[in-house]
């Protein structure tokens, strides 16, 4: 049975929620934010493990069925396995998802396994060392490496993230694309999006879904297959054999806006219809305030108020720039 609250104005049902718990990073991608960093939050700005913990429970009861823990990165705040654990005990949540760079997975797979985390995103722009430590300014690619193997060992299904930019990593999608011949991986190309920490014209990074297939097919051919329920945006993709799948995501090239199901809560409390949006309602003052009164009221302003597209490849992407560090793209 449809839950009625949670169809936002466009028609489309809403039953996911991206939940950031942090701003903070131990990497410096240069999609996600400028070289010397952001400036952080101060403690009192991000809210404590009770209240997203209320922000979850309250929209479960309404409708969401899914949530996935961003950042920053999420597994640099203290204390983020006792949270998940909780998470993953509300009645009610069918899914409980998070993403990471996969530079501390080494240690923290089997614990995230243990507190209920069923699905892991793990961010991989570049299997090349040398390539790897400049998209990230410093990362090391082996320690994520290490890490994909340890949440595998733990049980977890991978899903990898690739964010693909002109003249940058393109020239890497084939070699991502024959990761999924024998291991059962996911891997997604996402077209690169404006967000703060760009260097330059952000369009001249863009490589468009249509073409990031082209380069596959120049090597690999694959069929189409069907989108898995509570699956994200991405249009998923099959090389026949294969033990894995491909996917594009394309905020750019072609909007997948009609099929969104998402809400997102950041770090500080500020709830989202739309990654790019500038409508948001601070959920602060309610989670403080004795009782939260009026916050199933919010969550679900944000739902009947949630844009029918993002604006971003049209001329005018945002009046204001998207730190994704912050609000956990």
């Amino acid at each position: 049975m449809i839950n009625t609250m949670m169809i936002d104005g466009h028609g489309r049902k809403i039953n996911y929620l991206r939940l950031s718990v942090t701003d903070r990073c131990n990497l410096r991608c240069r999609y996600c934010m400028p070289e010397g960093g952001i400036p952080l939050l101060p403690h009192g700005g991000i809210l404590r493990y009770e209240e997203l913990l209320l922000v979850a429970r309250t929209a479960v009861t309404l409708g969401i069925e899914k949530i996935r823990v961003t950042g920053g990165e999420p597994l640099v705040r203290k204390g983020i396995l006792g949270f998940l654990a909780r998470l993953s005990e509300i009645p009610g949540l069918r899914q409980l998802v998070l993403t990471t760079n996969g530079l501390l997975l080494d240690d923290m797979a089997e614990p995230l396994k243990d507190a209920g985390v069923q699905r892991l995103n793990i961010s991989l722009d570049s299997l090349v060392p040398e390539n790897f430590r400049r998209i990230t300014r410093g990362g090391d690619v082996s320690r994520v490496l290490s890490g994909i193997a340890a949440a595998e060992r733990a049980g977890f299904p991978i899903k990898l993230n690739m964010v693909v930019m002109r003249g940058v990593n393109d020239h890497e999608v084939v070699e991502f694309a024959a990761l999924t011949l024998d291991k059962a991986y996911t891997v997604r190309f996402i077209e690169f999006m404006p967000s703060g920490g760009e260097e330059g014209e952000w369009r001249s990074h863009v490589v468009p879904g249509r073409e990031i297939l082209e380069l596959v097919a120049k090597r690999y051919p694959f069929d189409e297959i069907s989108r898995r329920e509570l699956a994200g945006p991405a249009k998923e993709f099959r090389i026949p054999g294969a033990a894995g799948t491909i996917g594009v995501i394309t905020p750019i090239s072609g909007h997948f806006c009609g099929e969104c199901n998402r809400i997102r809560v950041t770090a500080s409390g500020m709830a989202k219809g739309c990654l790019f949006s500038q409508e948001e309602i601070d959920l602060k003052p309610l989670l403080r305030a004795d009782g939260a009164p009026g916050l199933e009221e919010a969550l679900l302003g944000i739902v009947h108020c949630k844009p029918g597209k993002h604006p971003l490849g049209s001329d005018e992407p945002g009046k204001r720039p998207l730190r994704m560090s912050r609000v956990g793209g």
